[in-house]
């Protein structure tokens, strides 16, 4: 049988690679095919070279399935850094939110990072860098947007008259 050429194989792989690792039943599914190389004997360098992993991992993995079985090779809990707020602030803070920061005393009428740190430190004693704030409003499902500025004194038909794809020019 002739090799087959494919055209940007290492751009496949890396496609496939990400596919993978992405979802968590793609890396069990993962780790179940270096385990059943590794029971059909095959040396675990080997296995770590065909599919991308340390070797300390295959061997991690096919300890886990010998004394657990199928559950060993499921995606742990991946508990991270605990929230620097509860579960209550967090839905009072999304409260806050859905109001203009006038009304809770900022000279502001639109949220952002800087005023929704300052809020944090403020109202919860939570230290939070603006960058996380950000995180934070998407996290709760707002976007940070800003309205478009517009000219009081523009005239909307001279501007249409200006405009390319305008019907009049």
């Amino acid at each position: 049988m002739r090799k087959r050429a494919v055209p940007d194989v290492e751009t496949f792989i890396a496609a496939i690679q990400d596919e993978i690792s992405h979802r968590p039943e793609g890396r069990y599914f993962h780790r179940l095919h270096v385990v059943l190389c590794a029971l059909r004997g095959m040396e675990t360098k080997e296995i770590s070279r065909v599919y991308g992993d340390s070797p300390r991992a295959v061997q991690y993995w096919l300890q886990r399935f010998l004394t657990s079985g199928f559950a060993g090779l499921q995606e742990g809990e991946r508990p991270g850094r605990p929230s620097r707020l509860s579960l209550s602030q967090r839905r009072k803070l999304k409260k806050e939110i859905r109001h203009s920061p006038r009304e809770l005393g900022y000279s502001q009428n639109l949220w952002d990072g800087p005023l929704l740190s300052h809020h944090l430190k403020e109202r919860y004693g939570a230290m939070l860098q603006v960058r996380q704030c950000q995180y934070l409003f998407h996290q709760m499902g707002f976007t940070l947007q800003r309205p478009r500025r517009k000219a009081r004194e523009a005239d909307v038909v001279e501007q249409e008259k200006f405009k390319k794809n305008s019907t009049d020019g």
